[in-house]
């Protein structure tokens, strides 16, 4: 914002957060941060991507804003979260929705939903296995560590590989079949399929979409493929509250879920949303579904450039463009080289970009590779991440 008399009497009119959310548009890694430098913390430029370590991504003014309002008012939280959901439902093309405070939540509480079956007394059971169909089957393949968000609930997990292997673990303690949408590429059984067999056998399915709101229309093919539960994240390529999610899919599901969530008891207590990251979230889709998504491309290919212009001629390294095959579908930059023909090892360069300042954070898929990420970045942050690993590099 230019800073004239009458653009800071309308910031001065702004309660902080509103007025720091009307003014963020130039900030960067390198800006001063008082918060920040009052702690010991130093911000970084994220090569990385919209993951949890580093604080999913940044919320746009319009998000801020929101939570902002919503946090001055009292409300009856149960009557906002299905208000918010019903939206939510409507925009994105779903039977029913509802937010959760993140994408592993969202796991949790669907499982509760899937394990109790609508049931309040089975609910109020979990994670005892008492007469509750507490088996969850999934794909070997499709192990993450997420586990352990099924399990809380009392579900033990059942592994399998083949079609027949899935059809043979189905039996009358199967209570749900768990899919990890970006591991769909190294199972046997695809989506399609898996949701077919969920359907056959009477058995309900839970997509976990958590990073694959990449293009737009991802939030809602998974559903309308038919899985019954489907998960993303809402602090990741949504940009609404880092500590927010969705859980879309069969209204009955839904119901069943929403008690097992706080406010009420049970085993999602701990889990709770706030007045605020349900505006938020809300906040966050409706600009989603309106941005300029091939503005915003075009924009990312222009990053993606920089980098692979200023390590262009140095020899022994090479760079492509690259885009995964599913999860974070945008464009990205490797970087590659001989490590046994160059005295650096990937480790030692990626100890190099965070011992700078600002620290520079990249992934290092393997020995003298890097995989950057340019869709966080912001400002002339493409600029010195192509100087820095060209200094190191060359």
């Amino acid at each position: 914002m230019k800073p004239t008399r009458r653009n800071l009497l309308k910031a001065s009119a702004l309660t902080p957060m509103a007025a720091a959310a009307a003014t963020n548009a130039g900030l960067t890694a390198s800006s001063p941060s008082p918060l920040y430098a009052s702690l010991g913390v130093k911000p970084v430029i994220n090569g990385v991507g919209v993951v949890t370590v580093l604080g999913g991504s940044i919320m746009p003014p319009e998000v801020v804003r929101a939570m902002e309002e919503a946090s001055r008012f009292f409300i009856p939280l149960p009557e906002l979260e299905k208000k918010v959901g019903a939206r939510l439902a409507e925009l994105l093309k779903a039977p029913a929705a509802m937010v959760t405070c993140g994408a592993a939540s969202a796991i949790s509480v669907g499982t509760a939903a899937c394990l109790s079956q609508g049931d309040a007394a089975k609910l109020r059971r979990l994670p005892g296995r008492d007469g509750i169909r507490y088996e969850v089957i999934q794909q070997k393949s499709h192990r993450s560590g997420y586990e352990h968000q099924m399990e809380m609930t009392g579900a033990k997990v059942v592994t399998v590989e083949t079609r027949q292997e899935l059809e043979n673990a189905i039996n009358d303690r199967t209570g749900m079949l768990f899919f990890l949408n970006k591991a769909e590429p190294d199972g046997q059984i695809k989506a399609e399929e898996f949701v077919g067999i969920g359907k056959a056998r009477g058995v309900p399915t839970m997509n976990d979409c958590a990073s694959d709101a990449t293009p737009k229309e991802r939030l809602w093919q998974y559903t309308q493929m038919g899985f019954d539960l489907v998960i993303f994240s809402g602090g990741k390529a949504l940009r609404g509250p880092q500590a927010s999610g969705l859980l879309l899919g069969r209204k009955d599901l839904i119901d069943a879920a929403l008690p097992a969530m706080s406010p009420y008891g049970g085993i999602g207590r701990g889990m709770k949303v706030g007045k605020e990251e349900l505006c938020g979230l809300l906040a966050a889709v409706e600009r989603y579904l309106k941005v300029d998504h091939k503005a915003e491309w075009k924009e990312l290919e222009s990053r993606v450039a920089t980098i692979r212009t200023a390590l262009k001629g140095i020899n022994g390294v090479a760079t492509e463009r690259h885009i995964p095959t599913i999860a974070n579908e945008l464009p990205h930059v490797t970087v590659e080289w001989d490590e046994s023909k160059r005295p650096l090892t990937s480790q030692q360069v990626s100890e190099k970009l965070l011992a700078g300042d600002p620290p520079i954070h990249v992934q290092r898929p393997g020995p003298g590779k890097l995989l950057i990420s340019v869709w966080m970045m912001r400002g002339d942050e493409p600029k010195i991440v192509a100087s820095r690993l060209r200094e190191i590099l060359a």
